[in-house]
């Protein structure tokens, strides 16, 4: 038997396995299209992006959050939120078709509207594998979901690259992600066991109630189980029986009150990070969306490798723990420090190079997103510690913080952006970066009274990784410009190359020899680790 610990670690590695490969994939194939395709083509898209993520998570209704926070989810369980997934999933399709000259009129582009019909299958595909992402999250599978999101990558990456260059323009994008959702929905059900059925699976009739919210033995538990064996003619019927639609919800009827906030909470958080495409592409049109969204995606895919690698294990191991307070915090702030360990040099090193990287990779087009990304990459920083700390909220069973803080942040934040819009796209996007740093410290006030993770302990696991990654930055600028000005006689072009390549070699070098000289338990534990792995 494992242990916790190397539980964690494996699930850690695979996880940083599938979205570093992702990541890079998504770095190779960017690169390709950010050349073949124009800013208005990122931009037609990037407008739909909040509909497709908002329709997606009222379809899941946050029971996949659900099913990972139950100690022992059953049968039942991933049956009733699989079948209520589909439903939902069509359900919204068929709104949001008719819906789509509304949204193309908000847009003033009537192009949106066969493109938004078309992208909007992608949450259909995605309900038949929410249940199979959740059964193999919660048996802590990460590898099998690592091979599907590489493959999945892999794949829609390669056709849209091909109908980039045949000149189907904002299509490629768009045939991207749905082909990306339907084939990881298809690999989910290869590695998953787990199976819908219309029959009861379970011996023995109606199964222990698992509740959600702690210690929870109420009335309405026996009123639940009563009305399991009332509507399906007696406890004995239910065993092989088919489901009356009455007992499919029962399930349901005990994640709701939970489930239904995570819901919440994660349409606000996808408004949040959507905010700006949604106003940018009603008030400056597709263009200048196309670079906002270019340079959001670059810094998102450094924040996104390692807030996703966390996601996949974090909720599973704090839950486990939530009856060893002392164990759970320790877990918390190891995880913490690693997180900042990443995180912060990672983003910090994509803002030094952001003008080199962007013009070298995708084009002097793309200027204007180039001077955007600094200021994306410096709250990307901070995003991976909002993930766990927002985790850890979800972890005690406290859906209701999450989503009445959620809820908050997105209204100021769309409050901020609506009142500075005449200001200006930088303007704006500095509001966004600070207001979301600030919003760092209200999750870890909640934290802390959930907890007991003081203020000093958090800033002692953060603060060394930030001031060291950026020291490392500015000292590498420096010594970047100072070989550039050393190398008299060469162009414009290549000394984009030595910027760019100096800058990071030193970068890594310099922080590597610091974290030794420091001593940091996180880079000999994650050094142990990779030498046994390999």
């Amino acid at each position: 038997m494992e242990s916790l610990k190397e539980k964690t670690a494996k699930g850690l590695f695979w996880g940083g396995m599938n979205n570093g490969v992702q990541q890079l994939l998504g770095l190779a194939f960017g690169i390709i299209l950010g050349r073949l395709l124009d800013p208005s083509d990122y931009g037609m898209t990037a407008m739909l992006a909040v509909f497709s993520v908002i329709a997606n998570e009222l379809q899941s209704s946050g029971f996949k959050t659900g099913l990972i926070n139950l100690r022992e989810p059953k049968h039942e369980d991933y049956n009733a939120v699989f079948w209520f997934n589909i439903v939902a999933g069509v359900v919204l399709y068929v709104a949001l078709w008719f819906a789509a000259p509304l949204i193309a009129d908000y847009y003033h582009e009537q192009k949106l509207i066969p493109l938004s019909r078309y992208v909007f299958l992608g949450f259909v595909f995605s309900s038949f594998g929410m249940a199979q992402s959740a059964y193999l999250t919660k048996q802590m599978q990460i590898k099998q979901i690592a091979k599907c999101g590489m493959t999945a990558t892999l794949s829609s990456s390669l056709v849209s690259v091909a109908m980039a260059a045949m000149g189907f323009g904002y299509w490629a994008l768009a045939t991207q992600y749905l082909m990306y959702i339907a084939v990881n929905t298809l690999l989910l059900w290869y590695f998953s066991t787990w199976r819908p059925s219309i029959s009861r699976k379970e011996e023995g009739g109606m199964r222990k109630e698992n509740s959600l919210e702690a210690d929870q033995t109420t009335p309405n538990r026996r009123l639940l189980h009563e009305d399991a064996i009332a509507y399906s003619g007696g406890e004995n019927t239910l065993q092989g029986n088919l489901f009356p639609l009455s007992t499919f919800l029962i399930p349901l009827k005990r994640l709701f009150p939970f489930s239904f906030r995570i819901m919440l909470s994660a349409i606000f958080t996808q408004l949040n990070n959507n905010v700006m495409n949604l106003l940018l592409g009603h008030y400056y049109g597709k263009t200048n969306t196309g670079h906002y969204n270019q340079g959001y995606q670059w810094s998102s895919k450094c924040f996104l490798l390692v807030g996703n690698m966390l996601r996949q294990v974090d909720q599973t191991v704090l839950v486990g723990l939530r009856d060893e307070r002392e164990r759970q915090l320790a877990v918390l702030r190891k995880m913490m420090r690693f997180t900042a360990f990443i995180s912060f040099p990672l983003l910090f090193c994509l803002a030094m190079v952001s003008h080199e990287f962007i013009v070298l990779a995708i084009g002097e087009k793309w200027a204007f997103a180039a001077s955007l990304l600094p200021l994306l990459c410096l709250s990307g920083a901070f995003m991976p510690l909002s993930t766990l700390l927002t985790d850890s909220v979800i972890s005690q069973h406290r859906s209701d913080i999450y989503l009445w803080s959620t809820v908050a942040l997105g209204v100021l934040q769309i409050a901020m952006m609506v009142s500075l819009w005449r200001q200006g796209i930088v303007v704006m996007v500095w509001a966004y970066t600070l207001l979301n740093i600030v919003w760092v410290f209200v999750w870890h006030f909640f934290v802390r009274r959930l907890m007991g993770y003081g203020l000093l302990s958090f800033l002692k696991d953060i603060v060394p990784f930030a001031l060291a990654a950026a020291g490392v930055m500015a000292v590498s600028w420096w010594m970047g410009e100072f070989m550039v000005y050393c190398l008299l006689f060469i162009d414009d072009y290549l000394k984009l190359w030595v910027l760019l390549i100096s800058r990071v070699v030193i970068a890594m070098l310099l922080y590597y020899g610091i974290m030794r000289i420091a001593g940091a338990v996180i880079l000999k534990e994650c050094l142990n680790f990779i030498r046994r792995k390999f």
